[in-house]
């Protein structure tokens, strides 16, 4: 699939629509805050969400981001995704 890699979300086109997208807006030059995914519901069950958030935390860790997790859909993949734990913003 072609992502389109931007500095504050990942997005994925069809036809020109947006079918998926997570967003991750600054919280200050190296924290991030994943605060939505979306993924259009004709793509809904099709593994879109998992891919999209994974492109997007290879993203933020070549980017050296750090991360904070306010989407209840990003939290959940984090817990299953233990290999970019590291990227996690810790107090």
């Amino acid at each position: 699939m072609n992502y389109i890699h931007e500095e504050n979300k990942v997005t994925l086109l069809r036809d020109g629509s947006v079918i998926a997208e997570v967003t991750f807006p600054a919280v200050d030059d190296h924290t991030v805050d994943i605060n939505r995914t979306f993924i259009d519901e004709s793509m809904r069950g099709k593994g879109i969400a998992g891919e999209i958030m994974e492109e997007t935390a290879r993203q933020l860790r070549d980017s050296n981001k750090k991360v904070i997790l306010s989407c209840s859909y990003a939290m959940k993949w984090f817990e299953k995704h233990k290999e970019y734990q590291e990227i996690l913003f810790h107090k």
